[in-house]
């Protein structure tokens, strides 16, 4: 992949799980590195958690302070940047009070960041986007979901999948419409995993510390994908080279959906008996239904159990070399992160 220590690298959100580790893969690569956050005093812990990835950042990273829902700080932030990594955006624990808390700052911060990134001359950009604005408001078939799906943003979904999948349409319909030879590509995760660092991390990881509770002698017939957040960041560092990957979209996934009863076998086996109290059998979905009457949590899943979204990663494979570790390995190595943290407990084998 190509590099060049003279060129700048802006990666929006660097306090985030994946803005982290985007900053180690591009300073392991040579790059200069200039970050937003939402505050300066947050610098002092994102060099200390890219020290923990073993990144030697130094001198070659610096920081601006930036917020997705004002002007101020982005043009100072792209100046003098070759490319733009927007990793930044929000995801709350659950449904705002009003749908627009969540879909403004992610629909125009985007915008925000692009409109800053073409007035200073940048070559690319590649925006985080998510494949829940690729899987959802449709049905579910056993045919893959590819880059060439989009989620249908006027069905009944949750405030956070419709911002997703309007932040991006927003993305594509700037570029094309005032983007002045601006390149766009974006890149969509499932659910991101792997080695956890400090606190902020991906809310998909609160799934994992949820199987050490013991609150449940099974896992519910529960599906989705995984990809390993350094395989995430590898994504995004291609998808900003590769000259293949302007004006495209690509899907991170460590392979197609895996069942929560898998992610619990595979947990498992690599911690043995300090996997406590994670379950080794899968409940019957009747079963679930019972216990959600008085698990208002439980009772939250029931309309996914049983749905496989299943998920294809053959175009980021094969048009820009990537090879992601394997879903087992990446949600293994959350927990044995999250363990060696002290952020799980230690109980006998369930």
């Amino acid at each position: 992949m190509r590099s060049n220590s003279t060129d700048t690298v802006l990666v929006t959100g660097g306090s985030g799980f994946l803005g982290g580790r985007v900053i180690a893969q591009a300073l392991d690569e040579g790059y200069r590195v200039r970050t937003t956050v939402r505050s300066l005093s947050r610098e002092a812990q994102v060099r200390e958690d890219l020290a923990a990835m073993g990144a030697d950042a130094g001198e070659k990273l610096t920081f601006v302070e930036a917020d997705l829902t004002s002007d101020a700080g982005w043009a100072e932030a792209v100046a003098g940047c070759r490319y733009v990594l927007h990793t930044a955006s929000p995801f709350p624990g659950g449904e705002p009070d009003h749908e627009d808390d969540l879909i403004l700052p992610a629909r125009d911060g985007t915008l925000r960041v692009l409109r800053a990134a073409r007035d200073a001359g940048v070559d690319r950009v590649v925006v985080t986007s998510s494949f829940a604005a690729v899987g959802y408001g449709r049905p579910a078939t056993e045919e893959p979901f590819t880059e060439d799906d989009w989620t249908d943003p006027n069905s009944d979904i949750p405030a956070y999948i419709r911002s997703k999948v309007l932040a991006e349409r927003a993305a594509w319909d700037f570029v094309e419409r005032e983007g002045n030879g601006l390149q766009l590509a974006t890149v969509a995760p499932v659910g991101i995993f792997g080695p956890v660092v400090g606190s902020d991390h991906s809310s998909s990881i609160s799934m994992i510390t949820s199987l050490f509770s013991g609150a449940l002698p099974g896992t519910p017939r529960l599906y989705f994908g995984v990809v390993d957040v350094r395989d995430a960041a590898d994504l995004h560092l291609r998808a900003m080279t590769a000259p293949q990957a302007a004006g495209q979209r690509f899907i991170a996934a460590a392979g197609d959906a895996v069942s929560l009863h898998q992610v619990a076998l595979a947990i498992r086996d690599r911690l043995g008996d300090a996997a406590g109290a994670v379950p080794a059998t899968e409940l019957a979905d009747e079963t679930v239904r019972r216990a959600a009457e008085t698990n208002p949590a439980l009772k939250a899943l029931l309309p996914n159990l049983g749905k496989v979204r299943h998920v294809s990663n053959d175009k980021a494979r094969t048009a820009l070399g990537w090879k992601p570790r394997s879903s087992d390995e990446a949600v293994a190595a959350t927990a044995e992160s999250l363990l060696d943290l002290g952020l799980l407990p230690v109980a006998h084998p369930a």
